[in-house]
């Protein structure tokens, strides 16, 4: 039977401290979970509460879509899925709490190979894998397979945080470290956490989703100040004037705002940037 099987069932026991040592020395993340998880208290509590109960999706049958909605999904299970979270979150930190200082590069997944945009994001990666920099990409195509190439070609880290998704998005081979996530939010924090600056490729929503984050984030203080690079003045001009006449006009934002994010179309730039906010 499964840990997950045990936990929804209310049959998920302590593990013996006899072979606690043996299973943290095997290097399992979820089993290094299930020894913090039994120690505490309110632990003993919850295995004594009422089973779980499932309840089906409505029209789930008939609709595979539904199964999708990760996050509407809690409520089959909260509680299991709540350590699933918190395994992401542990999973992601024991593989990139090593990793050094790294570049975020985003970018849309829909650039093909002969797009101007994907050979710009092969460089960029390998330029900063030449400066000692790891690139951190979402892990699947376009630009972050791009992005990965180019710094797996220089013998740099590359690392890939792929999503599960209905479409899109499948791993790209050029990711030495990948890891998988199923919730965005977790997702995201390992590239914030793990990044010294953030590049950002042209792309769609997703992209312009981690954007405006990074960019929030370092707005209100919740995390130090870092670099965020759109490359391509060509696709990014025109959102940047807007920000301006609307946003900056109309007293949406200070003036000091739009110092967080730098524009260009040099790599070379981008580099020195880089270096610079971590003092090399």
């Amino acid at each position: 039977m499964l840990f997950k099987d045990h936990f929804i069932k209310g049959q998920f026991p302590r593990v013996s401290p006899v072979i606690a040592p043996a299973i943290v020395a095997a290097g399992n993340t979820r089993l290094k979970l299930i020894i913090l998880i039994s120690k505490h208290s309110w632990y003993t509590n919850l295995r004594k509460a009422a089973p779980i109960q499932k309840k089906p999706i409505k029209n789930q049958e008939n609709n595979p879509m539904e199964k999708q909605y990760v996050v509407e999904d809690i409520r089959l299970s909260e509680s299991w899925r709540l350590f699933k979270i918190l395994g992401e979150f542990v999973e992601g930190v024991e593989k990139l709490h090593d990793l050094g200082p790294a570049v975020s590069i985003f970018g849309s997944a829909r650039i093909t190979e002969d797009n101007p945009y994907y050979k710009a994001a092969v460089d960029l990666a390998g330029r900063l894998a030449d400066n000692g920099f790891g690139v951190i990409t979402g892990g699947g195509g376009g630009i972050m397979e791009a992005a990965n190439r180019g710094a797996a070609g220089k013998n740099g880290r590359s690392v890939g945080l792929n999503i599960v998704l209905p479409h899109e998005q499948e791993p790209n081979p050029y990711a030495d470290i990948k890891i998988e996530f199923d919730y965005f939010f977790v997702r995201k924090v390992m590239f914030v956490k793990y990044a010294s600056a953030y590049v950002i490729m042209p792309g769609g929503f997703g992209t312009l989703d981690e954007l405006f984050e990074a960019v929030t984030l370092i707005q209100t203080d919740r995390i130090k100040p870092l670099p965020v690079i759109l490359f391509g003045t060509g696709y990014w001009s025109g959102l940047m004037e807007w920000i301006r006449q609307q946003l900056l006009e109309n007293k949406m934002i200070s003036p000091e705002d739009l110092d967080i994010i730098h524009m260009t179309d040099d790599p070379d730039e981008i580099v020195s940037i880089v270096k610079r906010a971590v003092g090399m």
